[in-house]
């Protein structure tokens, strides 16, 4: 059976990893952290600094690091940065050291919850709507391939989307068990 006492989320930018994972996180009883807040914390400048600086390869270094460190600690949720996906190992470490936990919304909507959001590097210089349909096409599989269950976070509030991942979170444990 997979551990229950690490949850990790992982979706595309904007699906709200953050925000449901704070919740869940005090719902369960449980340490909060997320990989990006993470390397900002060891760095001491901001996510969009460093990609300016080291560019994407860079940053990816770092966010494996925190993967592989923050993965192993005991009964965490972890909000994963959107990207972190992408490399194999990360995608290791998430499917072997808990349960996973995609977030998934469609590009449209994850576009009207980020398209005025400048601290979002991935999404500057350009068109931010196209960008994201292409990184969701490229992440969703890999998303989908490490998830033990996925929400459809859509358009409803935080209160009603915590509880259906409540909610859903329990059958898998249950079917699992």
């Amino acid at each position: 059976m997979k551990t229950t006492h690490r949850l990790f989320l992982v979706g595309m930018m904007g699906a709200g990893k953050t925000t449901v994972g704070r919740q869940l996180a005090k719902r369960l009883g449980k340490a909060f952290f997320d990989s990006d807040r993470e390397i900002e914390a060891r760095t001491g400048v901001r996510v969009a600094v460093i990609f300016d600086i080291e560019g994407e390869a860079g940053f990816r270094k770092r966010e494996a690091e925190v993967i592989e460190q923050v993965t192993a600690l005991e009964d965490i949720v972890l909000a994963t940065g959107g990207g972190a996906v992408l490399d194999p190992r990360n995608r290791e470490l998430l499917k072997t050291r808990g349960f996973v936990i995609y977030l998934h919304a469609p590009p449209l909507v994850l576009w009207q919850r980020t398209h005025t959001d400048k601290s979002r590097p991935l999404l500057q210089g350009g068109e931010a709507r196209e960008k994201l349909e292409a990184l969701y096409a490229l992440r969703d599989p890999l998303y989908r391939e490490v998830a033990d269950l996925v929400i459809d976070t859509g358009r409803q509030g935080i209160g009603a989307l915590l509880g259906q991942v409540l909610a859903k979170f329990g059958e898998a444990c249950k079917l699992s068990a």
